[in-house]
């Protein structure tokens, strides 16, 4: 088969193909402008220090995000954490219309085509979307960054739009991703058997999900509250300091995640479990059903979730740490006597880590709705069946909200207390004094006379405090509703197709 026929074949399909390649370029966009985002942070670069200038800052921003070259690494990370909500997306929306799908594919091999070819059509359809999106975010990047150069009155910047990545970063971006995409898909479609007659996947395995998640869960907890121990112990060793913390922190963090997100297929089946034992209502009993027969279900479809709630936590843990820090600089400034100094640095750039933490958990409500829609879409012609032998179609829906909601509130709490525990290993508790400190009792012209100054100073001894940092309960509250509220609004805009879906017409469905 020639490219140009593999090419036209890829492009050719009804308006839920069409629908489909165009959320996956919007999902490549999105994860393109991130992805060059945190490569512009990074290439910013930092002066050599100075006698005006001994902490080599970069004067020409007023963001002390940008102008400090301590603080750009949680920058970056910051900005490739948002990457992960939107390449989640990115594998919703990829589902799409797969029985549709599979139908054409089906119809392709019964005009002759071989299964490789078959293969590499599905493959190449996804790899076409992707850079067709990384194309139009390397557009807006580059438009964007000439609309946002305003330099203030100071001649200071608010973004880094007087830098740009290296070209060779740029095109790892723009064509990484679509190979990325492209190998994926062919991945998934490593058990997919393409024949005249259809298309058939191997069989799922009876039992359900092992406990192994939890291994990970604890591996990944247990690592990173051994970050600081260990960056403590090598302290001044440059070599572990700059390679091996950093890899562990990042290892640590992955294995954490990666474990909630195994760990909702076992919490899903085990819900269907102790639904079926307990319910009496149809509902539940026909959601305990789909969870037992999919539970894999929930850790696709709430992944992304997941992973901003996980983030999240920890990043609330860190403005718990920020604000008892401040508070005990304060107390420490009063019993020494000194005017109080708050340093709301910190908290303000946690601000623009909840920021971009509630950006996540829209952008993971996105891809929650395309994966419920494509779950209710995909199984029309049952939900039709169902309907037609007398089922309300009230029942089905509240089927579908037990089906979301049931594994949805325990993998959100899990997720939470992971990243509660995460943020916890590195930073449970603020020290602050251990010191001494002059002050003077009398007035300003007293305290500046030799003669008299002695008469009215004293040094005021304060022991060093430590104090645990709190657990953030409120914010975490916050953050747990904002995640139920995301699974809500899925399970509303998913009822809307319900009905459509379960048309007696949809019988007709093969």
């Amino acid at each position: 088969m020639r490219a140009a026929t593999l090419v036209r074949l890829a492009l050719a399909g009804s308006r839920t193909d069409v629908a489909r390649v165009v959320l996956t370029a919007l999902s490549a966009l999105l994860a393109t402008l991130a992805g060059l985002a945190a490569l512009t942070v990074l290439a910013i670069r930092t002066p050599a220090a100075t006698p005006e200038n001994p902490d080599r800052l970069s004067e020409q921003y007023h963001n002390a995000l940008l102008s400090e070259p301590g603080l750009r690494g949680g920058t970056t990370f910051a900005l490739l954490m948002l990457m992960v909500p939107v390449l989640a997306l990115a594998g919703q929306c990829a589902r799409l219309g797969a029985p549709a799908r599979d139908r054409r594919l089906a119809a392709i091999r019964l005009a002759g085509a071989t299964p490789g070819q078959v293969t590499r059509l599905a493959v190449l359809e996804t790899g076409l979307a992707a850079l067709l999106g990384t194309f139009a975010g390397l557009g807006v990047y580059l438009v964007g960054r000439e609309l946002l150069h305003r330099p203030d009155a100071r001649g200071q910047l608010a973004l880094p739009t007087d830098v740009m990545p290296s070209s060779g970063a740029v095109t790892a971006v723009v064509l990484g991703l679509p190979v990325v995409a492209a190998l994926v898909t062919a991945l998934m479609l490593r058990t997919v058997t393409t024949s005249p007659l259809g298309v058939s996947r191997k069989a799922a395995r009876e039992r359900g999900p092992r406990p192994w998640a939890g291994y990970l869960i604890g591996l990944g907890v247990v690592s990173f509250a051994a970050v600081r121990p260990m960056y403590n112990r090598f302290d001044g060793n440059t070599v572990v300091l700059d390679r091996l913390v950093p890899l562990m922190f990042a290892v640590s963090a992955l294995a954490a995640m990666i474990g909630v997100v195994i760990g909702t297929g076992w919490i899903s089946y085990h819900c269907g479990k102790l639904m079926r034992r307990y319910a009496r209502r149809p509902p539940a009993l026909l959601a305990a059903g789909r969870l037992m027969a999919d539970p894999w279900a929930g850790s696709r479809t709430f992944a992304a979730l997941l992973a901003a709630l996980i983030f999240g936590g920890g990043a609330a843990v860190q403005r718990a740490y920020f604000a008892t820090k401040d508070q005990l600089d304060r107390e420490q400034s009063q019993r020494a006597g000194a005017a109080e100094v708050s340093d709301s640095f910190y908290l303000s750039t946690m601000d623009l880590v909840d920021v971009a933490v509630a950006v996540a958990i829209l952008i993971a409500a996105g891809g929650l709705i395309v994966a419920l829609v494509e779950g209710i879409v995909a199984r029309r012609r049952a939900y039709a069946a169902l309907v037609a032998t007398g089922v309300p179609r009230a029942t089905l829906s509240r089927s579908v909200a037990w089906q979301a909601l049931a594994p949805a509130v325990p993998a959100i709490l899990l997720a939470l207390t992971v990243g509660t525990l995460l943020g916890r290993g590195l930073v449970a508790e603020v020290s602050a004094g251990g010191g001494s400190t002059m002050t003077c009792e009398a007035t300003a012209a007293l305290c500046a006379d030799p003669a008299t100054s002695g008469q009215y100073t004293r040094i005021v001894h304060f022991p060093e405090v430590h104090r645990a940092v709190p657990v953030p309960l409120e914010h975490l509250a916050w953050l747990g509703a904002g995640g139920l509220v995301a699974v809500l609004v899925t399970v509303v805009v998913g009822l809307l197709f319900l009905r459509v879906s379960t048309a007696l017409d949809e019988l007709r469905t093969t």
